[in-house]
This record gives structure tokens, C-alpha cells and sequence, in this order.
């Protein structure tokens, strides 16, 4: 959702701490435009699947996609329209996240001028800077629009490292059936 804006595209990338190793699917890629339907005005929707297998055998630096949202301006230069991370959930099943995303702003009023006339506004070198934390918090940012994705997640051999990631749900032990009843 991305109120006012049209003929967007999403780029993607995944940002992972050095114990994890990618063995298959692709780091990064890009989405096709797409345009606002008349049914639903307010959303933009980029039917694309993302496949990637990870490995490691330590949870720090659990994997995260970064999304970079782009779009034309008023002059059709392609900009960023918002930025946006989030981890990829732990849990084995479906999960559904929705993701605020921001744009970076310009510190001064002659540097918006500047941007707007020039069509050069703020953005990042490296979106992944997104994920990390380091100089973050001197980076002034307005938040725009909301990416919602859908994750499928599969672990496999994670019990084996000591870990317990199953749903809450399933974590609740069952009752045997035979407890409760009465041998006469």
C-alpha cells in the first residue's frame, strides 16, 4: 500500500550474519510493475514467489529481506518510494508480515528544493544498511506506504542443534487417551 503512487516495483535482498550460508535460490532479484486495479485502489500487488534455502548451525544473524520500493517521479525518473526489513519468521508454517517502509529525507529545505528540481532525491548506496543497525540513528526518514509478504517457512534438523522452534500450539502435550479412564 502506497497511498498516491502507482507503477511501482520492489527489489529484494537478504541480509544474514556470517554463520549462514545460502545453498540455494536467489539473494536478491527483482518484481515486475505493477499498477493500482480498479477493484482495490489503494493496493499494489507484485505476485512474485522468492525461493531461498539457508543453512547454518547458529541462529545469530537469523536471515532478514530488504525491500527496496521504487517508482517514477512527477518528471518519470525512477526513486525510491520506501525501504523497508524484516526477519524471516522462525517458526515452520505460513506467516504473514506487514512491513512499514520509509524514505530517507534531505536535512535541509535547500537540499529538498535541490532533490526535487534535480529528480536526485536521498537514497541509500547499499539497501541492506536497512537491516543493520550501525549509523541508523543519524538517518533522518519519513515513513511511506506498507509492504505485506507471505512467508512459507520450512525447518529441517534444527531440534539437533538444541532448538525448539515448533508453534506454541503444537508445544502443549497431549493427554494419552487412556489417562481418565477407570479399570474395573
Amino acid at each position: 500500500q502506497f497511498p498516491g503512487f502507482d507503477d511501482l516495483y520492489c527489489k529484494y535482498c537478504f541480509v544474514y550474519g556470517q554463520d549462514w550460508v545460502p545453498t540455494a535460490g536467489l539473494e536478491e532479484g527483482i518484481s515486475q510493475i505493477t499498477s493500482k486495479s480498479h477493484v482495490s485502489p489503494t493496493t499494489l500487488v507484485w505476485n512474485f514467489p522468492i525461493e531461498i534455502t539457508f543453512k547454518s548451525t547458529n541462529p545469530s544473524g537469523w536471515p532478514q529481506i530488504v525491500m527496496s520500493v521504487y517508482g517514477p517521479d512527477f518528471f518519470g525518473n525512477d526513486v525510491v518510494r520506501g525501504y523497508g526489513a524484516v526477519h524471516v519468521p522462525f517458526t515452520p508454517g505460513r506467516h504473514k508480515r506487514t512491513v512499514a517502509m520509509f524514505v530517507p529525507e534531505s536535512t535541509s529545505r535547500l537540499q529538498k528544493f535541490t532533490s526535487w528540481f534535480t529528480g536526485r532525491r536521498p537514497e541509500f548506496t547499499d539497501p541492506k544498511v536497512v537491516a543493520q543497525g550501525e549509523g541508523r540513528e543519524v538517518t533522518r526518514v519519513r515513513s511511506q506506504g506498507f509492504v505485506t509478504i507471505s512467508f512459507n517457512v520450512v525447518t529441517k534438523d534444527i531440534k539437533k542443534l538444541g532448538y525448539d522452534v515448533s508453534p506454541t500450539d503444537m508445544q502443549t502435550p497431549c493427554v494419552p487417551i487412556t489417562e481418565g479412564i477407570h479399570k474395573y
